[in-house]
């Protein structure tokens, strides 16, 4: 990440801070583990401003223990692992649990590595000047962990490796069994003679411990890794014998600083990186800084604070970019709508020109355009919605395609309209108004037709003419909107009429006629 940051390197009897900017490595300024050392680091990093910061703790005491759990799963598992390291480290805050794989046989318990820093009057008084000053601590870190990264980063894949580094405060000796930390121990660079220690005879003594705790089978061969100076390889090498058990392999801090990608614009630290491997974990540190290994509890909520604010002021942003994107695509719309309005007035000037060019050219109208238009949508209104008497002759001719024995002789339509009287005050001799019906506004009227037919058949057949009448008249039933009433029957039985008629061959006066009143509402 681009962000700055302290990157602090503390030992058992001083602290380095150093700055990640840019993504290079800066700084090295040294303070005393005294009153004196916290009081200059207060004054330090108060002048940097506010700025994460990552605590990388390189110390003699801290342990580590190797131990077995129930497997279990979930919150419990969680728990009971938060409880064996409580058990475990009582007197510290500074606790990590890390589950390692299972055991291949049995309940294939949780192999799980268990440390800590038990000196925790080495870490208090920076974890306290840093919470005083409110600066956001993220995380607690140990070279020990860290140094998980060098093997990737390195090609060492060995099955048991011994990594062997030198720091500020010492030799660090890790032991990996296939790439997992197992143990470790930090031995003073210089003994109590004030002679450099012996490489080799450390080995030696890490290896039989590892062997006393079965880490190390008998025949089992250790490859001792060793990050060193290039200018003290060779007298290393002389302390360093390979054995039957034991394998030394030597690699230059510059070589290991260039592959690990160390950048820096300090001199002084790139000669540091030349002489010690703090450097290199640093620059790993400030370039992608993992989950804290020790927990910091309430001490880490300025951290919290701060990451929140951040994410506050870049939601902001993103916000703010996407408001400006926005407006810019409106702006943009806006534009070409502009553009497009501007070139359709354009082209509706282009028409009203030529439609005026046109109507110059024509003669004389005998009336405006508007009459005319009115009169085309009369025309048509009259075309599909005025009364007309081809309907109701329609169903009238299809009534006779059923009945063959039915003679039609007269018809007789009209529009059924309302009763139009004068309007008050309105001289009866003028004519009355025509209704809108005529035209078929706001609907087709209701229409009446009276068909005059006759029934061609035997002489004296009364009751077939009847039923032959009956039966015309349903077929015209039938059709929709359409009302049937009998005017006058072939044989008109009513006692109001005299009952006549004549006996011999039928003539054409003879023969049995009817009406039917035929009323159909659109």
């Amino acid at each position: 990440m681009l962000i700055s940051k302290h990157l602090f390197y503390l030992s058992g009897d001083q602290l380095c801070a150093y700055l990640w900017q840019g993504g290079r490595l800066s700084g090295g300024e040294l303070f005393s583990n005294d009153h004196a050392g916290v009081e200059r680091f207060l004054d330090y990093v108060d002048s940097h401003g506010v700025l994460p910061a990552y605590l990388l703790a390189d110390l003699i005491e801290e342990d580590f223990q190797r131990v077995q759990l129930p497997h279990v799963g979930g919150a419990g598992g969680r728990k009971l692992l938060q409880r064996r390291l409580l058990q475990q480290y009582r007197e510290t805050p500074y606790r990590h649990a890390e589950v390692q794989g299972r055991e291949s046989g049995g309940r294939r318990d949780d192999i799980v590595l268990l440390a800590a820093l038990t000196n925790v009057a080495a870490v208090q008084p920076w974890v306290r000047a840093l919470e005083q000053l409110k600066m956001p601590l993220a995380g607690l870190y140990t070279t020990t962990l860290l140094s998980a990264e060098l093997l990737r980063k390195l090609g060492l894949r060995d099955e048991h490796l011994l990594l062997i580094t030198q720091h500020s405060a010492g030799w660090r000796q890790s032991y990996f069994q296939h790439g997992q930390l197992k143990f470790s121990r930090l031995t003073p660079a210089i003994d109590r003679d004030n002679r450099p220690i012996d490489i080799g005879a450390e080995t030696a003594k890490t290896q039989q411990f590892l062997n006393s705790v079965r880490l190390l089978g008998r025949g089992a061969v250790l490859h001792a890794v060793v990050l060193a100076p290039a200018a003290a390889t060779a007298a290393l090498s002389a302390q360093c014998a390979n054995g039957p058990e034991t394998a030394f392999r030597f690699i230059a801090l510059r070589a290991a600083a260039n592959a690990m990608g160390l950048r820096s614009d300090d001199s002084a630290v790139a000669e540091l990186g030349a002489r010690v491997a703090e450097p290199m974990l640093l620059a790993q540190l400030g370039r992608q800084a993992p989950a804290g290994h020790y927990a910091l509890g309430a001490m880490r909520r300025y951290y919290l604070l701060w990451r929140t604010r951040l994410t506050l002021y870049v939601a902001s942003a993103a916000l703010g970019l996407c408001s400006l994107v926005w407006l810019g695509a409106n702006l943009w719309q806006t534009q070409t709508a502009d553009a497009a309005s501007a070139r359709l007035l354009a082209e509706a000037g282009q028409y009203d020109q030529r439609y005026r060019a046109v109507m110059a050219a024509m003669p004389p109208r005998v009336t405006s355009t508007a009459n005319m238009r009115a009169a085309v949508n009369v025309e048509r209104m009259l075309a599909t919605q005025a009364p007309s008497p081809l309907d109701m002759v329609a169903m009238v001719s299809a009534a006779l395609e059923q009945s063959p024995q039915i003679r039609l002789l007269q018809l007789d339509w009209k529009v059924s309209l309302p009763g139009a009287v004068p309007a008050a005050g309105q001289d009866e001799t003028q004519a009355v108004p025509i209704s809108s019906l005529l035209a078929g506004i706001p609907g087709r009227p209701p229409q009446a037709l009276l068909v005059e037919a006759e029934i061609v058949a035997d002489q004296d057949d009364y009751r077939g003419a009847v039923d032959s009448m009956n039966h015309f008249a349903q077929q015209l039933a039938r059709q929709p909107h359409l009302t049937v009433a009998i005017d006058k029957p072939p044989l008109d039985t009513r006692s109001s009429v005299k009952l006549s008629g004549k006996a011999g061959p039928a003539t054409v006066e003879a023969r049995a006629k009817f009406s039917l009143n035929l009323v159909w509402n659109p």
